[in-house]
């Protein structure tokens, strides 16, 4: 991307990442609790979070660094199809505000630290648990190489090459959220989120005024697609409607069944924090469609690369002053910080709850918990690492489609036990087990690709194939609900 170091950029780079490091180790003291002494304190923060502390948290570990350059790479690549991430951040936002007030009055009650806690706690099974923890823990590690990538364009664009600056990134990670858990993230995605809202309300004033306004924006996108062909466009195409459709749908259903999401519910100080967040994160969807229109911005601006990722930090190049360049790579790379530590967390919080507790250690202690935990986060961080080192980047891309079409198979299990003790457990397994199966065979056999084709007579219907497989899990589910309550009507679940 350039032959030679940005020295002011990767100044203010360095500065602001400094700050954010500072700030890393001293949220330990934040919010004063005994970090080390239980894993509330650790993992969750002391479930202390009120509105803004959670509408921060959770919009930082939602809107990623990846989400900052992957979003404009796809809508430059293929157009107005990219933008199905913002009806699935308007749809996912009335689940939030129905269903997570449930979870987390659930969780308050019991004690419970992670999803696969709530599931134990509704059915009694530790095969239904572990398949729970398991999902999460696999669904997160290549979503935490993801930001190590997103961080790894930005340092590349300043002219760093070499395996060192994402090391040296990767160990002040560990180290701070080792040191102050769940606090860390939390008080840096202050910074980090105020530093974004900067970066992209400055870029959609200045770019479109320094390349002839919003008409030669979208007017120099259209040429260019109408050159490209295909499926590309400015509008979607009719045999577009169904997959965009679907895949906003199973994006949203599966977003907050993630480990790190779940984190920040959990975190919460009340059911109502959780209520007025659901109302006010929808603030995000708005940057989110604003960032982006950068990837059309691009084609007005001329710019042109090898890979789509290269696209925001090319513009910033290109258009804005050295020293702004750097102020918005070190918001993206502060950005990739935030969600990869609460995603670490809440792996780290699986792995002690529902693997070490339930069958290593049952009587261990709470400041073991907490112990265990930290251990664990710096192994899931160096697990991520190791994607980036060792393995194609198109691996972590790979995996982390397939985590999204695992991770919505546990919705049945979270879900439905909050609202009705009608399922057992043996169907919601069992459902879980072919909707990952049938759905992972079915986008290894497309090459790896999130839609797949049905034919009904003489017409075709592609959709998400992460949905098609949850449709699958839930009837699964019912029948075998239905048979074995039939063979065995007497035994039900813990919550019945």
């Amino acid at each position: 991307m350039t032959d030679h170091i940005a020295w002011v950029a990767l100044s203010v780079f360095i500065f602001f990442f400094a700050l954010v490091t500072v700030m890393g180790f001293f949220a330990a003291r934040w919010k004063s609790g005994p970090v080390s002494e239980h894993l509330d304190e650790w993992g969750l923060g002391g479930r202390q979070f009120g509105t803004w502390i959670t509408w921060f948290l959770v919009g930082g570990d939602f809107y990623t660094a990846y989400t900052v350059i992957a979003v404009p790479a796809l809508v430059y690549a293929v157009g107005a199809y990219g933008f199905f991430a913002l009806p699935y951040t308007i749809i996912v936002y009335p689940f939030v505000f129905a269903v997570m007030p449930v979870l987390w009055k659930k969780a308050h009650a019991n004690g419970y630290v992670t999803a696969a806690d709530v599931v134990h706690g509704a059915y009694g099974s530790r095969s239904l648990e572990l398949a729970v923890a398991l999902t999460g823990l696999v669904a997160t590690m290549p979503y935490i190489a993801l930001q190590l990538i997103g961080m790894e364009v930005v340092i590349k664009a300043m002219g760093l090459t070499g395996e060192l600056p994402i090391i040296a990134a990767f160990v002040i990670l560990a180290l701070y959220t080792y040191s102050s858990g769940l606090r860390a993230p939390a008080l840096i995605a202050f910074v980090k989120d105020i530093m974004i809202y900067i970066v992209v309300l400055t870029a959609v004033v200045v770019v479109p005024s320094k390349l002839g306004g919003y008409g030669a924006v979208f007017s120099a996108a259209n040429d260019a697609f109408t050159a490209k062909g295909g499926a590309t466009g400015l509008t979607l195409k009719p045999a577009q409607y169904l997959p965009y459709a679907t895949l906003a749908l199973g994006s949203a259903l599966a977003a907050f069944m993630y480990p790190h999401t779940l984190t920040g519910i959990f975190a919460s100080k009340s059911a109502d924090t959780i209520r007025k967040n659901a109302i006010l994160l929808p603030a995000y969807t708005l940057l989110l469609g604003l960032i982006a229109l950068l990837g059309y911005m691009a084609y007005a601006a001329g710019i042109k690369v090898t890979s789509p990722n290269d696209v925001v930090p090319m513009l910033f190049r290109t258009l804005f002053p050295e020293w702004f360049a750097g102020f918005a790579f070190a918001a993206i790379a502060i950005g990739a910080l935030v969600p990869a530590a609460v995603m670490s967390i809440g792996a780290a919080n699986l792995f002690t709850r529902n693997v070490w507790k339930s069958y290593v250690n049952p009587d261990i202690s709470h400041a073991g918990e907490a112990s265990v935990a930290k251990i664990t986060s710096l192994v899931v961080k160096v697990g991520a690492l190791a994607f980036i080192l060792f393995l194609p980047t198109q691996y972590a891309l790979d995996l982390q489609l397939l985590g999204g079409l695992w991770i919505v198979q546990t919705l049945p299990a979270l879900v439905f036990g909050l609202f009705t003790v009608w399922f057992r457990a043996e169907a919601l397994l069992l459902g879980w087990a072919v909707g990952i199966g049938w759905g992972t065979y079915t986008a290894w056999s497309n090459g790896l690709k999130p839609l797949a084709s049905i034919s009904l007579g003489d017409s075709s219907y592609t959709f998400y194939v992460g949905l098609g497989a949850l449709l699958l899990n839930i009837v699964v589910a019912v029948i075998a609900t239905v048979v074995v309550g039939l063979i065995s009507p007497a035994k039900r679940g813990a919550a019945a």
